[in-house]
C-alpha cells in the first residue's frame, strides 16, 4: 500500500508540473490576443501533424517488420526450406501473447472502443503507455503476415497522441475530448490517404455522430495536416490502381443493387461468425487452455494457409489490386475469401490485435470479383470486373462496420476516381440498411453493450438512467399569474435572473410557458399594450414537463427533442404540483460528476483486483473503493431496486460476475452497473462512497 501510495504522488507531481507547463503555453497564447478560432485552428493543426507522424511511423514499422522476415530472412535463409514461413504469424502471435501476460491491463484497452470510452466517459484521456503498447503490438501482428488491418490500432495511435499533447498543453476536458477525436480520425486519413473519410470516420464511430461546428472543424483540420505529412513520407500515390472503369449504363445499376444486397448479407453473417468465435473461445475447454498456446496455434493456421496463398498475410492491398487487374483465378479468389472470412475473427478472438477495415476491403472485392465474373461466365455479360470490385469493397466495409458516408469516402479517395460514385452509393446503402435492420445496431455499439456501456451522442446512458431528477432540479423556479399585466410581467422579469417564467391558473397547474422571446417582440409597442395584455396573452403553450421520478436519459431525450434548455418539474405524488426545474446544464453537470467515479474504478482496477473481497482501496481523502460479494437477499433484485445509495450512501459503480465455466483462478468479467441489472449469486459490486459508508457494508447480511 505505501509503495502504491507513493506512486501517486510521484503521478500527481508529473501531473501538476504538465499542467503548469500547459497553462504558461496557453497564456502565452492568451497574450498574443488571439480569437478562440485561431487558438483551435492552432492545435487541431499541430495534432494533425503529430499524429500524421505518428500514422508514418507504424506504417514504417509494420514494413521494417514484415522485409526483415519475408525478405530478408526468408528468401536468404530458408531456399528450401520455405515452408518454415508458416513460423512467422506463430511467432508474432507467441510475442503478443508475451506482451498481454507482461501487461494485461493495458491490452485490455485495445482498438476503436477504447477511443470511443476515452472521448465519451473520461474527457479524451488516454494514457500514454497504452498508446505505446498499441503502437507495438499491431506492428508486430500485422508485420508477422497477421490476416488483419491498421486502422484499429492507426484510430488508437491518433487518438492517443492528440490525448498526450491535450494533457501537455493543459486543454479542458471538453477541449481534449474533441482534440483525440480528431487525432483519431487525422491518423486514418494519414495511413489511407483519405482526409474527408478520417473526418467521417471520427464522426459517425468516435463521436457516434455527436457533431458540433467547433469539432468539424478541428477534424477537417487535423485530418487535412495528418494528409499532407503522409503525402510527404509516403507519397500521393492511391492506394488502388486500375487502367479503366466503365460502371455500365443506369440500367445495369440494378446489378450494383443485387451486389449491396450480397454484401449486407456476407457483413452479417460475418458478425454473427464474429460472436460465435467469442463464444467458443469462452468455453472452459478452451478458455483453461494458456494463451500463448491458444495464440500461436492460430498463428500456425495463418501461416499454414498464408504458406499456399501469400496473398491471405498482412492488410492484402496486394491481392485486392491484383483483383483489380483482373490477374486472379476465380478459384483463388473464393479461396481468399473464405480464408480472410474464417481467419480475421480467429486472429482478433484469441488476442491478436489489429482492426476490420482492411479485413472488410479484402472480403468486398473477393465478393465484387466472384458477383461480376459469375455473371460473366454463366450470363453471358460483358462486365468489368474492376467496378464490381470497387462497390463491394465499399458496401462490406459499410455493412460490417455501419459507416455507410465513410465508405463511400474511403473508397472514392482511395481510387480517385468518380465516374462509378451512383453504383457504389447504393451498394453501401443498401448493404448497410441491411444490417442495421438485422442487428439494430452498429458493432461498436454492440460490443460496447457487452460490456456494459450503453452511450448515445458521446455519452453513457447507463450513468444518466442511474440519476433521478428530483436530485438534480433546482428548486426556485418562477411561477405567475395567469392574469398578471404586462407591466407587473416586465417588473418580475427584470428583477429576477431567471431567463423563463411559468404562467399557473386558479389550481396551481402550468397552463404556459413566457420567456425572453415571447416578450421582446411587444415591447416595441409597450406603451400601447400595457393595460391591454396580461400573461395569458404572451405565453408558449403546451409546456411540456417531467415527473420529479424521471431518470435523466429521458430528460436528455426530451432536451434533443425538444427546443428548450429548461423543463418543469412536477411531483409525481402531488399531480400536477411544480415543485421546481431541471436544465440542460444540470443534466450534463450531473452526468460528469457521476462520470468521474466510474473514471476511478479505471484508474484503480489493478489494486481493486489485488484486493481482498472485505477490505477497500482509498481513492482521495475519506473517499474509498471496496468490492463486496452480494448477500443472499440482494439475489434477484436489480441495482435501482436495492436502493444503496438510501441506505447505505454508497454507489454501485460496477460488477463482477461468476462465469459458471470459470476456472477458480480466472478473472471474472466486469462490467458497468445499469439500474436494470438483476443480481445474480456470485456476483461482487464495486463500491463506491465514503469510508464511514464503506466500512457499513463490510458485513451486511
Amino acid at each position: 500500500m505505501n509503495l502504491k501510495m507513493e506512486r501517486i504522488k510521484k503521478l500527481k507531481k508529473y501531473m501538476r508540473l504538465m499542467h503548469r507547463k500547459g497553462v504558461r503555453l496557453q497564456r502565452k497564447l492568451a497574450e498574443l490576443g488571439l480569437p478562440d478560432y485561431s487558438i483551435v485552428t492552432i492545435f487541431s493543426v499541430a495534432i494533425g501533424i503529430a499524429t500524421g507522424l505518428a500514422a508514418v511511423l507504424f506504417h514504417d514499422t509494420v514494413h521494417l517488420i514484415r522485409h526483415f522476415l519475408f525478405d530478408d530472412i526468408g528468401n536468404h535463409f530458408f531456399g528450401k526450406w520455405s515452408w518454415l514461413i508458416i513460423v512467422f504469424p506463430a511467432a508474432g502471435m507467441l510475442l503478443q501473447s508475451l506482451m498481454i501476460q507482461f501487461a494485461p491491463e493495458v491490452a485490455g484497452r485495445r482498438g476503436v472502443l477504447e477511443v470511443i470510452k476515452a472521448v465519451a466517459l473520461r474527457g479524451g484521456h488516454i494514457p500514454f503507455r497504452t498508446t505505446l503498447f498499441h503502437f507495438l503490438a499491431p506492428a508486430i501482428n500485422i508485420g508477422s503476415g497477421g490476416t488483419v488491418g491498421p486502422e484499429g490500432p492507426i484510430a488508437q495511435l491518433g487518438g492517443g497522441v492528440a490525448s498526450k499533447l491535450g494533457a501537455v498543453f493543459g486543454l479542458s476536458d471538453s477541449r481534449r475530448r474533441m482534440f483525440t477525436a480528431a487525432g483519431s480520425g487525422a491518423a486514418i486519413a494519414a495511413v489511407f490517404n483519405t482526409p474527408l473519410g478520417g473526418v467521417f470516420f471520427a464522426l459517425e464511430v468516435i463521436l457516434l455522430n455527436d457533431f458540433h461546428a467547433p469539432t468539424f472543424s478541428a477534424l477537417i483540420l487535423a485530418s487535412v495536416s495528418a494528409s499532407a505529412v503522409s503525402h510527404m513520407f509516403l507519397g500521393d500515390q492511391p492506394a488502388f490502381v486500375f487502367t479503366q472503369l466503365h460502371s455500365g449504363t443506369v440500367s445495369h445499376y440494378y446489378l450494383y443493387a443485387i451486389l449491396g444486397l450480397s454484401a449486407g448479407l456476407v457483413s452479417l453473417y460475418y458478425l454473427r461468425y464474429t460472436d460465435q468465435v467469442s463464444r467458443i473461445l469462452r468455453l472452459s475447454a478452451i478458455s483453461k487452455t494458456p494463451r500463448w498456446l491458444r495464440m500461436t496455434t492460430v498463428g500456425l493456421l495463418v501461416g499454414i494457409c498464408g504458406y499456399y496463398y501469400p496473398l491471405i498475410f498482412g492488410v492484402g492491398y496486394d491481392a485486392i489490386n491484383a483483383m483489380l487487374a483482373d490477374a486472379l483465378s476465380w478459384k483463388t479468389v473464393f479461396v481468399l475469401l473464405l480464408m480472410k472470412f474464417v481467419l480475421v475473427p480467429m486472429v482478433l478472438g484469441v488476442g491478436g490485435f489489429g482492426g476490420i477495415f482492411a479485413p472488410s476491403l479484402f472480403m468486398g472485392g473477393c465478393l465484387g470479383f466472384l458477383f461480376a465474373t459469375s455473371l460473366n461466365v454463366l450470363g453471358g455479360m460483358s462486365l468489368d470486373i474492376t467496378a464490381f470490385v470497387l462497390v463491394g469493397m465499399g458496401a462490406v466495409l459499410g455493412g460490417i462496420n455501419s459507416i455507410p458516408i465513410s465508405a463511400i469516402l474511403i473508397i472514392f479517395e482511395m481510387t480517385r476516381e468518380y465516374s462509378f460514385m451512383l453504383p457504389l452509393m447504393l451498394g453501401v446503402v443498401i448493404s448497410t440498411t441491411i444490417v442495421r435492420l438485422a442487428l439494430r445496431d452498429s458493432i461498436y455499439n454492440r460490443k460496447l453493450e457487452q460490456q456494459g456501456y450503453r452511450l448515445s451522442s458521446g455519452r453513457d446512458t447507463n450513468i444518466l438512467r442511474r440519476l433521478l431528477v428530483r436530485d438534480n432540479m433546482r428548486n426556485d423556479v418562477m411561477l405567475i399569474e395567469e392574469n398578471l399585466s404586462l407591466p407587473e410581467l416586465v417588473e418580475r422579469m427584470l428583477e429576477n435572473p431567471h431567463h423563463t417564467f411559468y404562467t399557473v391558473n386558479s389550481e396551481k397547474k402550468i397552463t404556459g410557458m413566457i420567456s425572453e422571446s415571447e416578450l421582446r417582440p411587444i415591447i416595441t409597442d409597450y406603451e400601447t399594450l400595457r393595460s391591454l395584455v396580461v400573461a395569458h396573452d404572451v405565453t408558449r403553450p403546451g409546456v411540456i414537463t417531467v415527473r420529479d421520478d424521471d431518470n435523466l436519459q429521458n430528460v436528455m431525450q426530451m432536451f434533443a427533442k425538444n427546443n428548450v434548455d429548461e423543463f418543469p418539474v412536477i411531483s409525481a405524488l402531488q399531480s400536477g404540483k411544480v415543485i421546481g426545474a431541471i436544465r440542460r446544464q444540470d443534466v450534463l453537470l450531473a452526468y460528469n460528476r457521476e462520470s468521474l467515479k466510474f473514471n476511478l474504478v479505471d484508474g484503480f482496477a489493478n489494486e481493486i483486483r489485488t484486493l481482498e473481497k472485505a477490505k477497500s482501496v482509498s481513492v482521495s481523502g475519506d473517499y474509498s473503493l471496496a468490492e463486496r460479494p452480494v448477500p443472499p437477499r440482494f439475489i434477484g433484485k436489480t441495482i435501482a431496486g436495492l436502493r444503496l445509495r438510501n441506505e447505505y450512501n454508497v454507489e454501485v459503480l460496477m460488477i463482477r460476475q461468476l462465469h459458471p465455466f470459470a476456472h477458480a483462478d480466472d478473472a471474472h468479467p466486469v462490467i458497468m452497473a445499469s439500474p436494470d441489472y438483476q443480481i445474480h449469486e456470485g456476483d461482487t459490486l464495486v463500491l463506491f462512497g465514503k469510508d464511514s459508508a464503506i466500512e457499513k457494508t463490510a458485513n451486511w447480511k
